[in-house]
């Protein structure tokens, strides 16, 4: 993939916040292996409903693509199915927007059978729309009143058949839903005078959230520098007292612009949130955009409607600030945040103890007629 990444700035989004979310959707296309040749920024108080950006500036992309060789462009915002269609016939081009690239991610990192069904559920429910705004076009194309071409007929045929799978795919997701309860019911249950805390990691896409897991568990998992490592809901147990178990749960991270057929598709696993007890909110420190994904992830989880849950904001990734861990403690970041917040290292195991401290101390919050130290 050689790709030209295009996107739009103005009225409510800055040209140097547009700019922040270009480096993510570049990084988005390294992770499927790609390269991107360059990017264009366009001011526009409001998208062009042909192009999106208008002709005369498609135009000018078109030139650069031939002059580039590149053979996609990337849009990083969401198209329509006719903005699609026509930025493709002058472009020469596939034409692709930041959705198209999160679920292809999506696809290629699902390994368990509720992953993949969640990226086929998402898959299904952007291509849907896409149909019926080829249908449309099909219908001004037909040879009469009532007329019905084969093309069109095709398109009906697929749109039945995307639907039957849509609800398909949904009632199979309820029986996943259905057994990860009883499963956590069966993990849930009190050894005797123990109690158990449920905390759920939730953060940006390569926060290190699967590596605090490892740090917190020392339960081998799926480590890459890379957006949406993995897709997988994964759940570990730890002690951390003689009458507390914590189970920890990773979720897949989160990424600015997620479209809201993304967001339902991954309700499934993200309902270990919407579950948790205390939620562990893992942010890369050393990232320049710290802040901003932040807020990017609280936005979802008051989708969830789990922003009111006890958290403990993590930042991590301070070994990238600081050469040693005696300095941690001039880490800034905590004072622009609302709620309690431990610096960590979860390569180097800088910050842990204080972070299952921390943790333990919910606990007592919670169970404090239950739990004797």
């Amino acid at each position: 993939m050689r790709a030209i990444l295009v996107g739009i700035w103005g009225r409510s989004l800055s040209k140097e916040k547009a700019k922040e979310s270009i480096r993510e959707l570049e990084g988005l296309v390294k992770a499927l292996e790609g390269k991107a040749l360059g990017y264009i920024l366009q001011k526009r108080e409001r998208p062009d409903p042909k192009y999106f950006i208008g002709e005369g500036k498609a135009k000018e992309i078109k030139a650069i693509v031939e002059g580039t060789r590149a053979d996609v462009v990337v849009f990083d915002d969401f198209l329509t199915p006719s903005q699609i269609s026509n930025l493709e016939r002058l472009l020469g081009v596939k034409v692709i927007d930041r959705n198209d690239l999160a679920i292809e991610i999506f696809s290629r990192r699902a390994r368990t059978r509720e992953a993949k069904l969640q990226v086929e559920l998402a898959r299904l429910t952007h291509e849907l729309p896409k149909l019926q705004g080829k249908g449309r076009v099909m219908s001004r194309l037909g040879g009469g009143v009532g007329t019905r071409g084969p093309g069109e007929q095709e398109i009906e045929v697929r749109r039945r058949e995307i639907k039957r799978r849509i609800h398909k795919i949904k009632e199979e997701v309820e029986e996943i839903k259905l057994r990860r309860r009883q499963q956590r019911k069966k993990r849930e249950r009190p050894e005797g005078d123990k109690r158990v805390l449920k905390v759920a990691l939730v953060g940006y896409t390569n926060a290190g959230k699967s590596t605090l897991m490892k740090a917190l568990t020392g339960r081998e998992v799926f480590v890459a520098d890379m957006p949406f490592a993995t897709l997988d809901t994964r759940t570990s147990s730890r002690f951390v007292s003689n009458n507390l178990k914590v189970l920890i749960t990773d979720t897949v991270g989160f990424i600015r612009k997620l479209s809201p057929e993304l967001i339902e598709s991954f309700k499934a696993t993200l309902e270990e949130v919407s579950e948790a007890d205390l939620i562990l909110h893992v942010i890369d420190a050393s990232s320049p955009d710290w802040l901003e994904q932040v807020e990017a992830v609280n936005l979802v989880l008051r989708e969830l409607l789990s922003e009111e849950k006890p958290t403990i904001y993590v930042l991590n990734k301070v070994d990238k600030i600081f050469k040693n861990r005696e300095e941690v403690k001039f880490l800034p970041h905590a004072a622009l945040l609302d709620r309690k917040a431990v610096p960590v290292s979860a390569t180097e195991g800088w910050g842990i103890e204080e972070l299952v401290r921390e943790i333990e101390k919910e606990a007592h919050k919670r169970y404090e007629n239950y739990l004797h130290t």
